[in-house]
C-alpha cells in the first residue's frame, strides 16, 4: 500500500498547484517507480493520463526510479493508444490492488446470469416473507463458527444490493463443506427467517459458483 510519508508528499506538492502528468506528480512528489505503480493500481493516475488506466499503468511502469534523473529534467511522456481495459479487468485490478473496487460491485456485472439462474439478490431478499423460499448468491465476506454455537456456522454473503446473513446448521456444514468453506462466489438455497429487522437465511443447499468470478481474487474474513 502507499506508505504515509509518500501520501504527505503527494498531499505537500499538490497543495502548491495541480499536477499536470504523471511525470510531474513523480518529479515535485520525489515518488519512485514502486511508489507511481502503486497509485496506478489503485486508479488514482486515471485524470493524468487521459482517463485511460492502462496508460496510467504504462506511464507509471515507464517511469524513471531515479529520483536525482528526474529533477530538473523535461521528459517525454508519450504513451501508445492503449484501448481501454474492459470493465472486469478493471474490477480485477482493483481487487488486487485493494481488496475493493472502485466501479461497480462484481456481481452487477454476474447480475443477468444470476438472473436466469432464479437466484435473487439482497434487495429482493429483504422483501420476502418469513418462512418463503429464497434463494441467495454473492461473495463470501464472513465465516464465523463461535465456540458457543454448538457448530453451526454464520455467514455473510455480499452483492451490488446489500448483504445476506447465511445460518448453516452442523448436519448441513458436513454435507456441503467443501463449498461452505471453500468458496469465493456462494449460492444458497433455503428458507427465508425474518423477525422485526433481523433477517437471515437458513441454508438448505450450497453450491460453489466461484467459476464465475474468473481471475478476481476475493477473501472472507475468518472466525471459524
Amino acid at each position: 500500500g502507499m506508505r504515509a510519508d509518500v501520501a504527505g508528499r503527494i498531499e505537500l506538492a499538490r497543495a502548491v498547484r495541480p499536477f499536470v502528468d504523471v511525470a510531474d506528480l513523480a518529479r515535485r512528489a520525489q515518488l519512485d517507480r514502486h511508489d507511481l505503480l502503486v497509485l496506478a493500481r489503485a486508479n488514482a493516475l486515471r485524470s493524468l493520463a487521459g482517463g485511460n488506466r492502462r496508460a496510467a499503468l504504462w506511464l507509471a511502469a515507464a517511469a524513471i526510479p531515479d529520483r536525482d534523473l528526474l529533477r530538473g529534467t523535461e521528459r517525454d511522456d508519450a504513451v501508445p493508444a492503449l484501448p481501454q481495459a474492459s470493465e472486469g479487468k478493471e474490477i480485477v485490478t482493483d481487487y488486487r490492488a485493494m481488496g475493493f473496487t472502485l466501479g461497480r460491485h462484481p456481481l452487477a456485472l454476474l447480475r443477468d446470469r444470476l438472473t436466469l439462474d432464479r437466484l435473487q439478490s439482497a434487495e429482493q431478499l429483504a422483501t420476502l416473507r418469513s418462512g418463503q423460499l429464497a434463494r441467495a448468491c454473492g461473495l463470501v465476506t464472513v465465516r464465523q463458527r463461535p465456540g458457543t454455537a454448538n457448530g453451526v456456522l454464520f455467514m455473510t454473503l455480499e452483492d451490488e444490493t446489500g448483504q445476506v446473513n447465511v445460518i448453516l446448521w452442523p448436519g448441513l456444514l458436513e454435507k456441503f463443506r467443501k463449498e461452505a468453506l471453500g468458496a469465493a462466489l456462494l449460492a444458497v438455497y433455503g428458507v427465508w427467517q425474518a423477525e422485526g429487522k433481523v433477517r437471515h437465511l437458513i441454508a438448505s443447499k450450497l453450491v460453489d459458483r466461484s467459476e464465475l468470478l474468473g481471475a478476481l481474487p476475493t477473501t472472507a474474513r475468518e472466525f471459524c
